[in-house]
């Protein structure tokens, strides 16, 4: 096997943003791909910021400790973007490496763990220059990095792909619900169409008699129980071969359990794990309703599984995501942020509920998308799998 150390495959770049073209600022995402900054830069002199161009690398050496992870990613952006003068940008300088192959490399979670193992004392657990520059990284032949590397985007592209799918299929089902649901562009038995003040529905007589004969006004507290998961000093421990993973926020949708993720022990209640198939809410910070497609973990405290749905599972993904991105909207129409669902917010969404006829009419289409929305899901988590399985044999590689 040749093995290399970082320090002698790449050279440390520090290109300042001094003529001021690059606009663009970019911070690293935990999940290792950059993402736009949220940083509050009015009256900062971004000249100072460094520039990062294609197929340079850019890291955050500052927090490995705390997260267990090196925040790092490689640029395929076809333009110059800034980043914190703090990162580290570097570029690969061995001609017998592909900047691709490095980066695949740096996904690996046994290279998070060597990181996280390099980490001083600090409170943050920053990660020294010296130690990252002696990572030792195999270097096979420059054919086996292109044939992995290869792999490796094959699967990449087919989940994005599924994951534009499930966009457009979303997209679709939503346009689809407000218009039975919220304005009632279906005809009445006089071939009238229904309409309704639709939105977010302040409950009043009124409202019951613009609905048609046999539906019900309901709100997402009616139709459903939420329950609350725990805080992690809440959760009881095991040996590692009897634990969980813990199922937080930035994970949602994602269908997977980082190997990093806190642990509980699994002999605790079923009320907060979660399992394959489940709906959960995230009331805080990031907003979201999604179907969990990973295996079985508990639950942090700020998501809510929702259970005893009292109509067909789809009704309430849709109603309930109509009614959170209109949380959303109202909130950044009023340039306010939402912060929390609390149980108001529930109380005071009110869905109209069709009778069991329009239901069996509408379930066709819905629970067919919901169905399908599961099933790629599902999928990209079996490709998720199978990206961590080619990480793993990067250190096993021959030729």
């Amino acid at each position: 096997m040749n093995y290399k150390k970082l320090g002698d495959i790449v050279k440390f770049v520090s290109n300042k943003n001094v003529d001021g073209i690059a606009t663009i600022l970019y911070g690293i995402n935990i999940d290792k791909f950059f993402m736009p900054s949220v940083a509050n830069t009015i009256g900062v002199d971004l000249k100072k910021y460094k520039v990062v161009v294609k197929n340079q690398f850019a890291c955050n050496r500052m927090h490995v400790g705390r997260d267990k992870r090196l925040p790092i990613s490689m640029s395929t952006f076809d333009y110059p973007f800034i980043v914190s003068p703090a990162y580290d940008v570097f570029e690969v300088i061995d001609a017998t490496v592909l900047p691709e192959y490095l980066m695949l490399w740096f996904r690996r979670s046994e290279l998070d763990r060597q990181c996280w193992f390099y980490t001083d004392a600090d409170v943050r657990g920053g990660l020294s220059l010296d130690a990252l520059k002696s990572i030792e990284i195999e270097i096979p032949s420059i054919e086996k990095q292109r044939e992995i590397v290869a792999q490796y985007q094959a699967v990449e592209n087919k989940i994005k792909v599924n994951e534009q799918i499930c966009e457009k299929l979303e997209a679709t089902a939503q346009t689809l619900y407000k218009q039975w649901f919220v304005d009632f562009e279906f005809p009445n038995e006089e071939g009238q169409p229904y309409k309704s003040s639709g939105g977010i529905m302040v409950y009043n007589q009124e409202l019951e008699k613009e609905i048609p004969e046999g539906w019900e006004v309901k709100s997402l507290l009616d139709i459903a129980n939420y329950k609350n998961g725990l805080a992690m000093q809440n959760y009881p421990y095991d040996t590692i071969e009897n634990s969980l993973g813990v199922i937080k926020i930035r994970e949602l949708g994602i269908g997977k359990i980082d190997e990093n993720s806190d642990r509980c022990s699994n002999n605790i209640s079923k009320d907060v794990l979660i399992e394959n198939g489940d709906m959960i809410f995230s009331w805080s910070g990031t907003l979201k309703i999604d179907i969990w497609s990973g295996e079985t973990a508990g639950l942090n405290q700020h998501l809510f599984k929702v259970t005893s749905i009292k109509f067909p599972k789809w009704f309430y993904y849709y109603s309930s995501k109509f009614h959170l991105n209109e949380f959303i909207r109202i909130a950044d129409s009023n340039k306010t942020s939402l912060g929390h669902i609390k149980k108001e917010h529930l109380e005071n969404a009110f869905v109209f509920v069709p009778n069991k006829f329009k239901l069996k009419e509408f379930n066709y289409f819905f629970c067919e998308n919901l169905h399908l929305l599961e099933n790629i899901k599902n999928q990209n988590q079996k490709l998720t799998q199978l990206q961590s399985l080619l990480l793993s044999r990067l250190a096993t590689l021959e030729g």
